[in-house]
């Protein structure tokens, strides 16, 4: 069990999202970095799709009941335990009654924290993702609360493995951290200006020439007026060249549309179901992570990419994880 003593600025229970529900207006929701949700899994021994904490620009401060493994992937927000400075993107074996604080934000501003065995909440439509608007999954359908008491469920055999292996370097220490770390390559580099690859979108060629070459040449900012559902952007407006009609159609995590008064919105984790505003382009499922790590005040710039390119990329960027998966085995493996 751990308790949540502070609960930060937004933190709530995701998994890979509510899947099947959509033609019911129910949207997939689930966590913004996936690729950090997943990796911080793998790190302590949980299935890709068990359910973390997703913690947004200040942390929560949060006691661990009982020895267990934790990760912390995503953006620095600082982290440290019992008031040292801890690593991230390693496995980690904590005491209990230890401490997990968050800090300043350093870079990016959403970490996952993975710890073994998951969460232990309620399903609801086969998800344990926190749906913030309709009140449901996660802890009681809302964002972690100071106070709140948050069991986990059994540790997987690998978990244990992990945690033997790591209890055998223990000390003093209240913690130890895993000798060894993920590829460097896995790990991305988050930036106050990200250059983010995106393919023409449905509508693009409705759009004037001016915004079509504004659309790939100028900067947008992150407004304040974003959140998971969508980030608003600010910067040269973007017009058609001609009225259209349109019908509401489905859209998909990094969808990005244009409503009327020209400033581009980008459709996230929690986005509605359909969308009935022009789409200028799509962001390449590969650029997802980096994107989700945006705040608000720093700058986007998007790139052209094409579909095949994006695919090769993406698939790419999963031979990594793969790679990752069996590295975990062999190392496993090593201590036998």
């Amino acid at each position: 069990m751990i308790t949540i003593k502070k609960p930060g600025l937004l933190t709530t229970i995701q998994d890979l999202g509510r899947y099947g529900f959509q033609k019911y207006g129910v949207v997939v929701g689930g966590a913004m970095d996936t690729v950090a949700h997943r990796i911080a899994n793998l790190l302590v021994g949980n299935e890709e799709n068990a359910p973390t904490l997703e913690i947004t620009l200040m942390g929560p401060h949060i006691e661990f009941h009982e020895d267990t493994l934790l990760s912390i992937c995503g953006g620095d927000l600082t982290p440290s335990i019992n008031g040292e400075a801890v690593s991230m993107w390693k496995t980690i074996y904590v005491k209990k009654g230890s401490e997990l604080r968050f800090g300043a934000a350093k870079a990016g501003c959403r970490v996952n924290l993975g710890i073994a065995g998951g969460l232990a909440v309620p399903s609801v439509m086969g998800s344990k993702s926190t749906y913030l608007k309709a009140g449901i999954g996660g802890f009681n359908g809302g964002a972690i609360k100071q106070g709140d008491k948050i069991s986990t469920d059994s540790i997987s055999g690998v978990a244990q493995h992990m945690m033997g292996q790591l209890k055998k370097d223990m000390k003093n220490q209240t913690f130890v951290e895993a000798e060894w770390s993920i590829a460097s390559e896995l790990i991305p580099a988050f930036k106050n200006d990200q250059v983010i690859r995106v393919m023409k979108g449905r509508h693009y060629s409705h759009f004037s020439s001016s915004s079509q070459n504004a659309f790939f040449s100028s900067r947008f900012d992150v407004s304040t007026q974003s959140d998971r559902m969508g980030y608003r952007l600010k910067g040269v407006p973007l017009s058609l060249a001609q009225p259209i009609d349109m019908l509401s159609e489905a859209v998909s995590f990094g969808t990005i549309q244009v409503p009327s008064d020209g400033n581009p919105i980008i459709l996230l984790a929690d986005r509605q179901t359909t969308g009935g505003y022009p789409k200028i382009g799509q962001v390449a499922a590969v650029d997802l992570p980096l994107l989700a790590q945006a705040k608000p005040g720093d700058t986007i710039r998007f790139t052209e990419i094409t579909h095949e390119e994006a695919q090769i990329l993406l698939l790419q960027k999963e031979r990594k994880i793969q790679l990752l998966k069996k590295a975990i085995e062999l190392k496993l493996n090593e201590g036998e």
